[in-house]
């Protein structure tokens, strides 16, 4: 007998003794826990808003995205530009910490004024823009994801003294932007390529700015966010265009919601104002990728089962390795290396097909579930979501491999069940809420075997957005491949060392009844 054909034997007198009624029934009971919790999670949750709910903006490749600002505007042609000069940029910072008792002058470090060259008003639709910032200096970002560094420094420090000009110049689908500090020499920011732009567009000035972000520590040293509404107003003059139709007349515009704050009411509103030579241009709110802290749901947050799942997987693994030395101690047949690696394998392949079949089914259904409720979910792609589902089944597959080992290695049920939870599903857990620090988090999930669960992380950090990259968010410290490896390297290490404590096989071996 060939020792493929005989490994396969022993796979399949391994699956026979596994599949006894009370482990099908417990493994059915994890994929049941993982989508009836998701889609209680999905039926749950409902939008609610004063009058009709406004569409939630989607970007030129379909994705959730931020659009809310003011502009001066009006129509520009296939090919022209637009130059103007930046004399000044402000903002306002409402009841900030530490004592959230006063609107305070101040500009967030994303606030943004500049000129923009957009397909029309409509949110969501593709554009340019070249901007100074809040704190990040001169930047170029077009159709929501995409940003390119100008020159650096306090990006708000502009001044009748040490102005900003800009120039966005569009040559059909093409869209580049200048910078000069005195109108003479000017230097390249960037080229953007905006496919399937109409031939006439709108080109003007705008200003917004996103929410102010500080943290407020809770628990063990966690910290969840507080936003508070922000504003931003560039002044500019010498404004000049090119490839305008002639006798076109600029027009005020807020993409987005606007003038619903008692600020913007009684102080400041948004909008426009030409006066002597200058234009002032007040907004607020942001032009960019969406993210969860905009309110926006990922898949994955329907994985709210995932954590009572593992708990069970890890428990059936270890009392599958811990039972056979249990027949061993009682002067029945001695487990061999064979016999550990067939458990390996079957305990693997039962887990993954159960994740897979679970997560497949609650991510679909809890992402449409949410959607019919008015809450926006963060789209992926079809790769993406493939790699979601398998994914996780897969470090599920691990993590059962993982504790499988540690009943071998450790033989009573009553060591390794604490130590596989232990290592596994507390570090999982305790970094889902906001309760330790978060570098410390972001260790665990670095150096623990839960760093596996990356696999399920949709979300992208852009670091054009002001958001709370932490693990209670959702945010891992590792791409998904390294956090697989990470757990898998785990798995790989428990399971080799306990193969080399047993025998070598000899002759043939048959399981008990079980």
């Amino acid at each position: 007998m060939s020792s493929t054909h005989a490994a396969l034997r022993a796979v399949h007198r391994e699956w026979t003794a596994f599949r006894r009624p009370g482990r099908l029934i417990v493994m059915v009971a994890a994929t049941l826990a993982v989508v009836v919790l998701g889609l209680l999670y999905a039926s749950g949750n409902h939008a609610s808003c004063e009058g009709p709910c406004l569409a939630d903006p989607v970007g030129p490749d379909g994705a959730l995205v931020n659009d809310q600002f003011s502009v001066l505007h009006q129509e520009l042609g296939e090919n022209g530009s637009i130059t103007v000069r930046m004399t000044s940029m402000t903002g306002t910072i409402t009841y900030p910490p530490p004592h959230h008792d006063q609107i305070v002058p101040g500009l967030v470090p994303w606030a943004k004024a500049g000129i923009i060259i957009k397909d029309g008003v409509r949110r969501g639709s593709s554009y340019a823009a070249l901007m100074v910032t809040g704190g990040h200096g001169v930047r170029m970002q077009y159709d929501y994801r995409h940003d390119i560094a100008g020159s650096g420094g306090d990006g708000g420090a502009v001044s009748a003294r040490d102005p900003r000009w800009l120039r966005l110049t569009r040559s059909g689908d093409t869209v580049t932007g200048h910078e000069s500090a005195d109108g003479r020499r000017w230097t390249e920011v960037g080229t953007a390529r905006l496919p399937g732009l109409p031939e006439t567009v709108r080109v003007g000035l705008f200003a917004t700015s996103p929410g102010d972000l500080t943290l407020r520590r809770v628990g063990l040293g966690g910290a969840t966010e507080q936003v508070r509404w922000t504003q931003a107003a560039g002044v500019f003059d010498h404004v000049g265009l090119q490839g305008t139709a002639a006798g076109a007349r600029w027009r005020s515009d807020t993409v987005g919601e606007a003038n619903r704050t008692d600020w913007e009411k009684q102080v400041q509103p948004a909008g426009s104002v030409e006066k002597n030579g200058t234009v002032t241009v007040t907004g607020s709110g942001d032009i960019g990728p969406a993210g969860a802290e905009d309110g926006a749901r990922p898949v994955e947050r329907t994985l709210g089962g995932l954590a009572p799942a593992l708990l069970i997987v890890l428990v059936v693994a270890v009392r599958l390795a811990t039972t056979a030395y249990r027949r061993e101690a009682t002067g029945g047949t001695p487990v061999t290396r064979a016999e550990l690696a067939s458990k390996a394998v079957v305990v693997a392949a039962v887990t993954f097909v159960t994740g897979l079949l679970a997560v497949g089914i609650v991510i679909p259904v809890g992402a449409a579930i949410l959607k019919d409720n008015g809450i926006p979910v963060l789209g992926v792609s079809a790769a993406t979501g493939v790699r979601i589902v398998a994914g996780t089944a897969a470090a599920l597959a691990l993590a059962a491999v993982l504790a499988l080992a540690l009943g071998a290695v450790l033989r009573r049920a009553r060591a390794a069940i604490p130590v596989a939870v232990l290592a596994v599903a507390v570090p999982y857990v305790v970094t889902s809420f906001p309760l330790l620090p978060d570098g410390v988090a972001q260790w665990v999930l670095r150096v623990t075997p839960a760093a596996g669960f990356a696999t399920q992380q949709s979300l992208v950090a852009y670091p054009q957005v002001v958001a709370h990259y932490a693990p209670s968010i959702g945010y891992f410290p590792l791409p998904w491949w390294a956090g697989l490896a990470v757990l898998g390297a785990y798995a790989a290490l428990l399971l080799g060392l306990a193969l080399r404590r047993l025998p070598a096989p000899r002759g043939t071996w048959s399981p008990d009844p079980r």
